[in-house]
């Protein structure tokens, strides 16, 4: 059984450190928000073990991590309440022990990684770091079709890591010494790591970000695709942290693409305006993508549609409502 000990420092952890996310959070139906809490204590132990590591040699990174892992995995015991309250969860829940492992590699990727050549390898580095997130957080709602929830979980959690990595480009060069942004991308705008170390916002950095930005938003849109599939009491929770999350892309635009002289950061009015915004939406209209094109930042349709896939998804949702209102108007025959 998961402790009420485990569960309260999640909490304390959460709050301390995730304030968008617990924001959204606390709309979750009781059993699945305490499991948040420990779920995402554990990610940030781990997390912490990597990017609070100033003057902590590699090989004790590692050995730390490798602790974790056996602690999170129920094969060693363990005193410390945030590990011990995950392993209950994850018995309890059924958490596929692939993507706990899938989860601290990501983390032993970034010991010795802080740089990624192309978007496949970063994609590749946020199966880990990001959509196994997503997988776990699936399984503890327990949808009923979770073979279908689970794909879009995925996307939505890469898209969640994507708009950190875009908002916190000057944070992680100051204090990790990490380029998130794929070497590809900068070399297409012809931008250099010595361009980035200046933090002048460039013609060719704007182009950079706002390419990026429009393929982060194409997994948004096919995250939220899949909130539809999630429990009926777990929708409007993971609703309104897709929109909380991709409001950093307005406030990225609004600045005119600067994420280099200071970290764009929402304000606790704005969440909550954007919190109450959704929820009015959802109270007339329970289609998840359907709100989400009127809240969140994200655009409808993209200015220059970057893959054959985004335009798939959008003749696939059409296609959705188009069904959904055939229902609509049998119901009212009958």
């Amino acid at each position: 059984m998961v402790s009420d000990d485990g569960v309260a420092r999640g909490k304390a952890i959460q709050r301390r450190t995730g304030k968008t996310f617990h924001l959204a959070t606390r709309l979750l139906p009781e059993r699945v928000r305490e499991a948040t809490y420990v779920l995402y204590a554990f990610f940030r132990v781990a997390d912490e073990v990597v990017d609070d590591a100033e003057g902590v040699p590699p090989a004790e990174q590692r050995a730390e991590l490798e602790r974790l892992r056996a602690a999170a995995l129920g094969e060693e015991p363990t005193d410390d309440p945030v590990l011990a309250a995950f392993a209950d969860l994850r018995e309890r829940h059924d958490i596929d022990d692939a993507d706990v492992n899938t989860f601290v590699d990501a983390m032993l990727t970034d010991v010795t990684k802080d740089r990624y050549e192309t978007f496949a390898e970063l994609r590749a580095y946020m199966d880990g770091s990001a959509a196994a997130v997503g997988r776990m957080m699936t399984s503890v709602m327990d949808p009923e079709h979770p073979e279908r929830a689970r794909p879009h979980a995925t996307a939505l959690g890469e898209a969640f890591q994507l708009s950190n990595f875009l908002r916190d480009v000057r944070e992680d060069i100051v204090e990790r010494d990490r380029i998130y942004l794929p070497r590809e991308t900068l070399d297409e705008y012809d931008i250099s790591e010595a361009d980035l170390r200046r933090f002048e916002v460039s013609d060719e950095f704007r182009r950079a970000m706002e390419r990026e930005l429009r393929r982060t938003e194409a997994l948004y849109r096919e995250g939220v695709a899949g909130i539809e599939y999630l429990p009926t009491d777990c929708q409007l929770p993971v609703l309104v942290a897709a929109v909380l999350y991709a409001d950093h892309h307005r406030l990225i635009r609004e600045r005119d693409y600067d994420v280099l002289s200071e970290t764009p950061s929402l304000g606790t009015l704005r969440k909550l305006l954007l919190v109450a915004r959704t929820r009015w939406h959802w109270q007339w209209n329970r289609d998840p993508e359907t709100v989400f094109r009127r809240v969140s930042a994200v655009p409808e349709v993209p200015a220059d549609p970057d893959p054959d896939h985004d335009r798939t998804h959008s003749t696939r949702g059409i296609g959705r409502r188009l069904l959904r209102g055939a229902v609509e108007g049998l119901r009212r025959l009958t």
